[in-house]
């Protein structure tokens, strides 16, 4: 189980990046939902033993991570958003030279090592290919096997899916699903579909605080029936705007489609009820600063049933 309590990170300015977050996450999946600049990232950080809070606590299976997160580190599997590799090395070349760097030992050598985890993660037939000549998504799944090297206990990738392609992140979420059967799978995302996806149960973040902690059924249900669409002239957006709640505005054919939350649940003219997505819910939270029905912004409980 990791736990956080009442977790606070003030920078210097001051910013406060973390306003007294309270969560508790048990095996599986588990989602943590926000735009950028929400305070995933450092969340991320001070899990990961990498940056230290102002106040707080933080444990994982009853260990204090945050006073001494060394004894974390050989437990804990990390792909940060932004991962740096050498382009003129060779697949296999840069997973031993970054197993070295973690310091992980394999009794049959780092080199069969390698091996299996790039066979894991589908890259055994690039793995003489220089990291230059990879895609995204082959970057990120060379990531993550240096991530899963020693079977850590808890494994945080931040922004995993951004700027792959459907195909890339596709296999990748085959990756993380199997990944979670039997650790904690933290996945930091602004990307909705990524929960809706993989995740049992999430919690959405924004300004640092947690605003929700639920389920993406529950999410939905949460607004149904408040979700409405309609075609608006171009002309007669800005009135929309001002006497909705506009969950989204697309061009689509040429025409504006217009989805609006409107909870008391009344048609308007033009708008006819449609099913309520994820994503209407997520940008719900967003656009109104008000927590779902059902929704426990202070829950601690993470598990898929809760």
């Amino acid at each position: 189980m990791l736990s956080i309590r009442d977790l606070v990170k003030i920078y210097p300015g001051p910013v406060t990046a973390l306003q007294g977050i309270d969560l508790d996450v048990s095996n599986g999946m588990f989602g943590l939902l926000g735009p950028n600049g929400a305070g995933k990232s450092t969340l991320m950080k001070v899990i990961a033993g990498l940056l230290e809070p102002t106040s707080g606590a933080v444990t994982l299976d009853g260990e204090d991570i945050l006073a001494e997160p060394e004894r974390v580190w050989e437990r804990l599997g990390y792909l940060p958003q932004d991962f740096g590799f050498y382009p003129h090395l060779s697949g296999r070349a840069m997973l031993k030279h970054l197993l070295r760097l973690k310091g992980v030992r394999a009794p049959g050598g780092l080199r069969r090592l390698s091996a299996t985890l790039l066979e894991r993660v589908n890259l055994a037939e690039a793995s003489r290919r220089k990291v230059k000549e990879y895609s995204g998504g082959m970057r990120q799944r060379l990531g993550i096997a240096q991530a899963i090297a020693g079977d850590p206990r808890i494994l945080i990738v931040d922004e995993p899916t951004a700027g792959l392609d459907p195909e890339e992140r596709l296999r990748f979420y085959h990756i993380l699903a199997e990944l979670a059967e039997d650790r904690i799978v933290l996945l930091s995302t602004h990307i909705v579909e990524d929960v809706a996806v993989l995740c049992p149960a999430f919690a959405v973040i924004k300004d640092g605080r947690l605003v929700a902690r639920t389920t993406p059924a529950k999410a939905r249900a949460a607004i149904a029936g408040a979700v409405f669409e309609g075609t608006v002239d171009e002309s007669e957006l800005d009135r929309v705007h001002a006497e909705h709640t506009v969950i989204q505005s697309l061009l689509f054919e040429g025409q504006h489609r217009v989805r609006i939350y409107q909870p008391a649940g009344a048609d308007h003219a033009g708008f006819e009820p449609t099913d309520a997505t994820l994503e209407d819910a997520y940008l719900v939270m967003m656009k109104t600063n008000a927590d779902l029905p059902g929704a426990a912004p202070h829950a601690v409980a993470a598990g898929g049933s809760a």
